[in-house]
């Protein structure tokens, strides 16, 4: 059987960050380095179910605005409702944003942020690959991405927030003592892991940062 491998997809049609070339390389060695092979493209075409069953998880990594065609969200909805993997980094909170079931995935959407400045993220849940190998409070430089909602919305959502912010330690949150920023969940028999963030080009070149995501990516194919 061939390996299965990790499709990283970097398509945009809204703003575009400098970091995709360096997320990109990163997840491809993080890949490598968990034994799968590992394609990076902006080709909305690979979205077909024969190419999404090769796949151990796809990446949306910082892509903005509508980047799939209707043949591509249905071929993607019935990957993940079949037992698939999606890993959605940081500006991937603004795409599909006319994609109900997107918004669901991740349960919220972007509402913008404030100017790129040191802060803390506050691990609360380390029982987790992705958060395992971060201290409880992480100085951090990033975004700072709000929402517009509580990604948890209702009881049945399943959603598992894994850190916050804590707004006291930079300006400009609108969330207030509960600020989600990264968190996890299943959907049917797939799995989807968020995190907000991955801004700048020297956070993929960050030990603690890429520990953090190939945690994300052991969690998505465990």
């Amino acid at each position: 059987m061939p390996t299965p491998d990790v499709l990283i997809y970097t398509r945009t049609t809204g703003y575009r960050h400098d970091s995709i070339p360096d997320g990109a390389a990163a997840l491809t060695e993080l890949a490598h380095g968990l034994g799968w092979k590992a394609e990076s493209t902006e080709d909305p075409e690979v979205f077909t179910p024969g190419r999404l069953a090769e796949c151990a998880v796809v990446v949306l990594l910082s892509t903005t605005g509508n980047v799939l065609t209707p043949e591509g969200r249905a071929a993607l909805e019935a990957y993940l409702r079949g037992g698939g993997a999606l890993l959605a980094v940081h500006a991937a909170a603004n795409a599909e944003p006319d994609w109900p079931f997107y918004g669901e995935l991740l349960g919220t959407r972007f509402d913008g942020h404030p100017e790129i400045q040191p802060g803390v993220v506050l691990v609360d849940d380390r029982d987790h690959p992705a958060t395992a190998p971060l201290p409880d409070r992480w100085a951090w430089t990033d975004e700072w991405y709000n929402f517009t909602s509580d990604p948890r919305g209702d009881a049945g959502s399943g959603v598992r927030v894994l850190a916050r912010a804590d707004e006291t330690s930079y300006r400009g949150g609108t969330h207030g003592d509960d600020h989600p920023l990264v968190w996890c969940r299943e959907i049917d028999g797939g799995r989807v892991f968020f995190t907000a963030l991955g801004h700048a080009s020297e956070t993929y070149r960050d030990p603690a940062f890429r520990a953090h995501l190939s945690g994300a990516l052991t969690w998505l194919t465990a």
